[in-house]
């Protein structure tokens, strides 16, 4: 997925429609002059609707319709004739979307099933037509309700990504190589930091037909809580994941330092991601010997870990038990 076509935020004005004015109308008829009040009551406003879709991973298709209006309700006529709904509108998002008011930042709702359908901004009721307000002491109402005011107002869309497991490191860590190795997704790959600019999601085939989802987050540098390289545009995906998978090149000056710093960094952020299961992978083990790995696992911090290579393929059958394991037990 190119860089340019991956949106994860968007802010749009949405507006519900109007109800309909209830009507005033009288019957009058050829033999009946004086029938009464029967206006019938206006429609109700077109709703705005938040539908997930497990289609779409972006919020690209939003990028440039930055204003949503739903139909107002028609008035009621005579007859006790309800006049018709406003045109409700759908906005669909992939799963994992945030949507918060930007003025108040109270978070309205968040869309995590496929088909999951949530008001966004609630149309007017219709007006009661005058019928309703006949009686003994009035049998003549010449009034009726008008409809209700449309609600409007700027909601920001925020993309979660909904994976089961996030790769977390720094950059150069070998993410994208894991990623392109254990699934199908093609991430670019290349020796200067900061080769991934966007999330990349694949799909892991596990054994008798069974798979996990894993997300590779654009790498992560001390400072990015503060906005420091990409700073916390992506940190926000790290939530969604169930589990989260820290990877550490074997050739890492100081690997517990490295290690403390990503736990720094996450927790800055969102200290309630330290509760998430942890595992560690140490990369690119084909540049080392037995003697050297040895060395460095007396200095891995205590959690589970693995020796892996996605050049050379070791340790890979390894780590995709290990992540099945953790996540189903």
């Amino acid at each position: 997925m190119a860089s340019m076509n991956f949106v994860d935020y968007v802010k749009i004005f949405c507006r519900s429609g109007k109800g309909g004015a209830g009507s005033t109308h009288l019957r009058r008829e050829k033999f009946v002059p004086k029938g009464g009040p029967d206006g019938g009551d206006g429609g109700r406003g077109g709703h705005v609707y938040l539908k997930g879709n497990d289609q779409l991973w972006t919020l690209i298709h939003l990028k440039y319709q930055r204003h949503i209006f739903a139909g107002h309700g028609a008035a009621g006529s005579g007859s006790r004739s309800t006049g018709a709904d406003g045109k409700d509108v759908t906005i669909e998002v992939p799963l994992g979307t945030v949507a918060v008011d930007a003025e108040t930042k109270e978070v309205v709702c968040e869309i995590t099933e496929h088909g999951q359908e949530i008001v966004l901004k609630k149309g007017g009721r219709g007006g009661l037509g005058n019928w309703h307000f006949k009686s003994s002491t009035m049998q003549t109402p010449r009034f009726a309700q008008p409809g209700e005011d449309s609600v409007e107002g700027w909601v920001i869309l925020e993309l979660k990504i909904l994976a089961d497991i996030g790769l977390v490191g720094l950059p150069n860590a070998g993410k994208s190589t894991l990623l392109s190795t254990i699934t199908a997704a093609k991430p670019k790959i290349a020796d200067y930091p900061f080769t991934t600019l966007v999330p990349n999601l694949g799909i892991v085939p596990y054994r008798n037909g069974r798979s996990f989802v894993i997300a590779d987050i654009p790498g992560i540098i001390e400072g990015a809580h503060e906005g420091k390289g990409l700073g916390i545009r992506f940190l926000r995906h790290i939530e969604r994941n169930s589990m989260l998978l820290f990877m550490i090149p074997i050739d890492s000056p100081n690997i517990i330092e490295e290690y403390n710093t990503l736990i720094n960094e996450l927790s800055q952020f969102n200290v309630e991601l330290l509760d998430k299961q942890r595992m560690l992978a140490i990369t690119k083990c084909d540049m080392a010997d037995d003697e050297i790995k040895a060395a460095v696992e007396k200095e891995l911090p205590d959690v589970k870990s693995v020796f892996i290579s996605s050049v050379s393929g070791e340790g890979i059958t390894e780590l995709k038990d290990m992540l099945w394991d953790e996540l189903n037990g």
